[in-house]
């Protein structure tokens, strides 16, 4: 079965940086299109980024700039780079492949 486990979230101050990880099994990775997501209190679930198989990426447009997917094939590994962030960024954050969610891992900015 597939499994997805993040980690890498904490509490992190304006303007920091965190990664976040999230390590795959139960899927032939390298074919697998992977996903960020993220939600808020209150607020529907939303994408924050995606990168497919060739490497290709797309980003939100409130993240566009500051965040960063990438992966790492020989480890079955996604992550997430989050550079200059801001208190709206805080929230669940989930790595998705096809129907599959991981646990999430909160990330929370605050002073």
């Amino acid at each position: 079965q597939v499994q997805l486990v993040e980690s890498g979230g904490g509490l992190v101050q304006p303007g920091g940086s965190l990664r976040l990880s999230c390590a795959a099994s139960g899927i032939i990775f390298r074919l697998a299109g992977l996903a960020w997501y993220r939600q808020a209190p209150g607020k529907r679930r939303e994408l924050v980024a995606l990168i497919i198989s060739g490497g290709s990426t797309n980003y939100a447009d409130s993240v566009r700039g500051r965040f960063t997917i990438s992966r790492d094939n020989s480890k079955d590994t996604v992550y997430l780079q989050m550079n200059s962030l801001k208190p709206e960024d805080t929230a669940v954050y989930y790595c998705n492949v096809r129907t599959i969610w991981g646990q999430g891992t909160q990330v929370t900015v605050s002073s």
